[in-house]
């Protein structure tokens, strides 16, 4: 039995309702549940929550799945809200003990104090920019993917933690030219995929 813990770090705010991620939300929790081998719990960041009970989540967890859209380049604001009071209430409790250094040699070690060993993460981003703005020269990313790019620093923030990255699936171009039934075919192919190793 694997405990799978899903998030979804979409919320509405402007022009953004967040209805894809939330489809995207629903389909990864009917597709945990319905598999005996799995225990599922989720958390809607845009939902009142209890920190407390978010830390335990993450504690009971063997695999956390995390999907956000990204806006201006970052994850959106109250997910960001989410991950700091989360992981600061998890200080000590089971997600950090300390930032891995000591006062001897305070110069390496850094990122080594995480109580996440063993736990793993799978991330998917839902992007208005195209696929192409990634892999084509002279355009926005300069050819970084990605992962090596925008989410680099949520990619450490897990590292830090000692979670250990699964995988990682991006849906582009999700404003102009989304096709939704697609998107959604393709990610149960990537989970179905995922599967074979867990």
């Amino acid at each position: 039995m694997k405990n799978i813990f899903i998030i979804n770090g979409s919320h509405p705010f402007a022009h953004s309702g967040g209805r894809f991620n939330e489809t995207l939300f629903n389909n990864t929790i009917s597709y945990f549940d319905t598999r005996e081998e799995f225990e599922v719990k989720f958390t809607q960041v845009g939902d009142n929550y209890d920190v407390k009970e978010e830390v335990e989540k993450f504690k009971w967890a063997d695999i956390v799945i995390y999907h956000t859209p990204i806006w201006w380049f970052q994850i959106p604001f109250g997910f960001k809200k989410y991950i700091d009071e989360v992981f600061t209430e998890g200080h000590q409790n089971g997600i950090y003990a300390s930032d891995g250094r000591s006062r001897k040699n305070p110069n390496i070690n850094y990122g080594t104090g995480g109580l996440m060993h063993g736990k793993k993460y799978i991330l998917t981003t839902s992007w208005n920019a195209p696929k192409t703005a990634f892999t084509l020269e002279n355009e926005f990313f300069n050819q970084k993917s990605v992962d090596e790019g925008v989410m680099f620093g949520f990619h450490r923030m897990n590292a830090f933690t000692g979670m250990e990255l699964l995988a990682t699936h991006h849906f582009h171009d999700m404003e102009k030219n989304a096709d939704v039934p697609l998107e959604l075919n393709n990610y149960s192919a990537f989970l179905n995929d995922l599967m074979v190793n867990l």
